[in-house]
């Protein structure tokens, strides 16, 4: 096989991976034309400055000697395999580096033979881009749960930013799908690349030349809708790991059926995109807006509304709380509002100083006044014709197709006596 062929194998392999966003993209040339692409590997992620940049993402290997029943790389399943060599990755990252192809790597890998024996691949394959090549660029680097501390330790000198993979979000789930898996092989890694980055950042306030550890953080991915487990238990999970473990970024990958199994979804059911959305609202509404996950989900309410994103949804179920003077609240509580978000949030305590704000002057300020006036208050009065109530408020928040739906389920349940029961589910408001 050369290059080329373990190239688009390694690739392909490689999309499932939530970390970041991979094209896809597969154009054929056209004589005459410029710029055909093909599905070779070239992913787009975000720089802390907001810079999209280019990583080739790819596979050190798919020759998996596990065997995760959703995983399309896992032993059991019938798909070609190939391996890169630590030499043959090396070159080809630089190869695409200096055609300006990519600005760093995103490596992972399945696991071959061992954790160890894998995690050594990926070693070999990264000292020779740091210590040979002198590739200073951007590498995030997958460690291998099981793996020796001094393998990690060792990937985590090398690399920015590493990851573990939690994959699923249960004890119970990881058994069912994931038997080779163990909880704690997966945590331990999670626990050694914390105090590394900890133990990093220490040793470069004493000592300016104190070599790196993974300065870009750890971050993992969950799979969601592979099995049974409710937003507020995934939610809940995340929470934990930001806590725990100092995560830069929990992501969360939508099941996409890709083998057949009596324990997975059929292969007819479509991603959940929609739900892999609303956890990423509400993963950025606790990172940022100082959220709980007992806040916004609760036992009661288990799973998002699908019709509003999860910050309207806590708002609709805490109208004791509404509407807020935006003159007098404070910057806390200004954030749970609807529509104001934390530049929006910082710019009304700024601007207050100087004198009263109306709604006016509110748009000005970058207030989302689409949702936002149902909450507040402006020199003690509300936007004119606005009615405080449940009901108006939810529809006037939802858009035209989802009062549609609303309204056709209406129709074919009219005389359904768990009508109320239905309309609360598709509501969130069990």
């Amino acid at each position: 096989m050369d290059m080329l062929e373990k190239l688009t194998v390694l690739a392909d392999a490689a999309k499932y991976d939530a970390a970041c966003t991979s094209s896809g993209l597969d154009r054929a040339a056209r004589p005459g034309g410029l710029g055909a692409t093909m599905a070779c590997g070239c992913c787009h992620s975000f720089s802390a400055d907001g810079r999209c940049i280019t990583l080739l993402k790819v596979l050190q290997s798919n020759a998996c000697s596990y065997d995760c029943t959703y995983c399309v790389n896992r032993r059991s399943n019938e798909t070609r395999r190939a391996t890169f060599t630590p030499r043959e990755l090396a070159d080809l990252t630089m190869q695409f580096y200096r055609r300006n192809y990519i600005e760093g790597l995103f490596l992972s890998s399945a696991v071959v033979n061992s954790p160890d024996y894998t995690c050594e691949l990926m070693l070999q394959t990264l000292r020779i881009l740091r210590n040979e090549y002198h590739f200073w660029g951007y590498i995030h680097a997958k460690a291998i749960p099981g793996a020796s501390p001094e393998l990690l330790t060792a990937l985590g000198l090398l690399a920015d930013r590493m990851s573990v993979n939690i994959e699923l979000p249960s004890e119970s789930s990881l058994r069912l799908l994931a038997p080779d898996k163990k909880k704690t092989d997966i945590l331990a890694p999670m626990g050694l690349l914390r105090d590394g980055i900890e133990q990093g950042r220490q040793e470069v306030v004493k000592y300016r030349h104190a070599p790196r550890f993974a300065p870009a953080g750890q971050s993992t991915q969950l799979i969601v809708g592979a099995t049974p487990e409710t937003d507020l238990q995934i939610l809940s999970l995340s929470s934990a790991l930001y806590e725990k473990y100092r995560l830069k970024r929990v992501f969360f990958s939508a099941y996409l059926p890709v083998v057949e199994h009596k324990n997975l979804p059929a292969l007819t059911t479509k991603p959940p995109l929609l739900r892999e959305h609303r956890l990423y609202q509400a993963d950025w509404l606790m990172r940022f807006y100082h959220f709980d996950a007992a806040e916004l989900l609760d036992a009661q309410n288990p799973n998002f509304d699908p019709y509003v994103d999860p910050k309207c949804g806590w708002a609709l179920r805490h109208l004791e709380q509404f509407p807020v003077e935006v003159n007098r609240a404070d910057y806390e509580v200004l954030l749970r509002v609807p529509g104001i978000g934390v530049k929006s949030a910082r710019r009304i305590v700024t601007a207050r100083r100087t004198g009263s704000l109306d709604f006016d002057g509110l748009k000005k300020l970058g207030v989302v006044l689409k949702r936002a006036k149902y909450f507040i208050l402006c020199r003690g009065k509300a936007a004119p014709g606005i009615v405080m109530t449940h009901k108006a408020i939810l529809r006037a928040l939802l858009s035209d197709t989802a009062l549609a739906s609303l309204e056709q389920e209406e129709q074919l349940s009219l005389f359904d006596p768990t009508m109320e029961d239905v309309k609360q589910c598709i509501t969130g408001q069990i």
